[in-house]
Parts: C-alpha cells; sequence; structure tokens
C-alpha cells in the first residue's frame, strides 16, 4: 500500500491566517504528530507577502495602506509577491529521514518535479530550472517573479511557479505561488513602474495560456501529480484540533504584530 499524505484544500483566505495555519502545519509535521502535508488555498483579497528577511523599504507602504491591501511577512524566504488570482501552496514535510532529508536543493528539486508534472497534465511543457542564480541578479529586484532560481518552474525561460523554502534540522516549509493573472497597476502602485517595467519578460501568468483554467480542476491535478512524482497516496483532509490552535497562537502573537510584518 503506498504511504498516505495529507492534502488540505482551503478556501481563500485571510493574508495573516493564510501564515499563521502555514507555520502550525509545519510545527506539527516536524513533530511528528501529522504526516507530510501539501495544503493548497487561496486569499480573499489582494494581499502582499514579503520574504522573511526582506527589507519593508522594497514596498510602497502607503499605497498598501490606501488601496487596502494587507501586507504579511512569509515564515520562508524569497522577495515580495502580490498574492490575488492565483493557486498557493504550502507543503510540510520532515527531513530528518526519508524522501526530503537529502538537503535544501534536492529538496527543491523533487517539488518542482511534481509541479511540472502537474503543467504537463493541463498541457503546458515546464521545467525546473536546473542552474543557481549569482546573488547579484537576485538581489536587483524586490520582486519574487523579477527572476528565478534553482527549482523554479519554467515555460520558455518564464517563470510560472515562485517558491521559497524554510528548513529547520527535522523538517521543511516549502510555499509557492502560481499566478493566474498580472496585476499590473497595483505592482506599479507598490513597487514602482520603474522596478515592474521588464516583470511581463520575466514571468508567465497561467491563464495566459490556459484562459479557460478551471481553479478547482487544477487543484485536483496539483495533487494528481504529487501522488505520481512521489508514489504516494493524499488523503483529503482539514487541520487538525491542535495546527488550527497553534495557528490562532501564531496568528495573535506573529502574523498580525507590526514588529514581525514591518521589522527591517
Amino acid at each position: 500500500m503506498a504511504e498516505r499524505w495529507r492534502l488540505i484544500d482551503s478556501a481563500p483566505g485571510d493574508a495573516f491566517y493564510n501564515m499563521a495555519l502555514d507555520e502550525a502545519i509545519a510545527a506539527e509535521v516536524r513533530r511528528g504528530a501529522s504526516p507530510p502535508t501539501l495544503r493548497l488555498y487561496g486569499w480573499e483579497r489582494p494581499s502582499l507577502s514579503l520574504g522573511c528577511f526582506q527589507k519593508t523599504s522594497d514596498i510602497n507602504r502607503d499605497y498598501c495602506t490606501d488601496q487596502d491591501i494587507p501586507v504579511v511577512r512569509r515564515p520562508t524566504g524569497g522577495r515580495a509577491i502580490l498574492h490575488g488570482d492565483e493557486l498557493t501552496y504550502s507543503f510540510s514535510a520532515k527531513t530528518d529521514r526519508g524522501v526530503f532529508s537529502h538537503g535544501l536543493l534536492d529538496s527543491y528539486r523533487k517539488i518542482s518535479i511534481a509541479f511540472s508534472i502537474a503543467f504537463q497534465k493541463v498541457g503546458i511543457t515546464a521545467e525546473p530550472k536546473k542552474e543557481r542564480e549569482k546573488g547579484r541578479v537576485l538581489i536587483r529586484s524586490p520582486l519574487c517573479f523579477q527572476s528565478s532560481s534553482f527549482g523554479e518552474v519554467l515555460v520558455g525561460n518564464k517563470k510560472l511557479a515562485g517558491s521559497a523554502q524554510k528548513r529547520w534540522h527535522n523538517g521543511l516549509l516549502q510555499q509557492g505561488s502560481i499566478p493566474y493573472c498580472y496585476h499590473e497597476e497595483k505592482l506599479q502602485g507598490i513597487f514602482g513602474a520603474e522596478k515592474t517595467s521588464s516583470l511581463r519578460h520575466c514571468m508567465k501568468a497561467l491563464k495566459d495560456i490556459l484562459p479557460l483554467l478551471d481553479d478547482y480542476e487544477f487543484r485536483k491535478t496539483v495533487a494528481s501529480a504529487f501522488e505520481e512524482s512521489f508514489g504516494i497516496s493524499l488523503l483529503l483532509t482539514v487541520p487538525s484540533q491542535a495546527e488550527s490552535l497553534l495557528a490562532e497562537e501564531v496568528l495573535t502573537q506573529k502574523y498580525l504584530q507590526d514588529c514581525w510584518n514591518f521589522r527591517q
């Protein structure tokens, strides 16, 4: 019998709770209370997430406030993402043994292969990037989709899915975004026209390729691709009581606090 992992298919959620729940699930997976978990979710309104170590000065906070765009800092690294019409995922697993025990890049590669299979299932030829970018390229822009790094999924050399991973000694949390649409006006307001002028040359929104894409069907395709890629079965479930309680605690103590979201 195939090993059983979990699938949590969430409705669109609040930016701050989305991050809190991802962290809570990762904590329970790390301590062995929950199996490896793929969570698929969305956003109840356009929201901006910053990488864990990103400078707040990268964004126009006044514009975000005026446009009622929540700003939350992710537990994972990377650079800023404007979330909205997209599929967002998180994946949590242990790293002290098993398939994800071979380091950061190997884990990135394996997860990216699963998403490449999902894209192939909907008729898109996409592949994980095999080379690592140099540091200067990565720090030039505050936007996640402005450039691609090792393991991120590309189509025609354009970024289709962005991701970032946090690792502990016994587990990992990877978060990723697959944009369906491109929100040019809001991106310009947040980052400035100069920084976003070349973004369309670097990224590809999924509905640019598949205008009739159905979110529900694509979620099923992603789950199927994970099962195929890792040789496992996914049990559709909901967060455990312990995860829900921990998410509420982390939400209050961390993700609703300006000292976390806007730290320098």
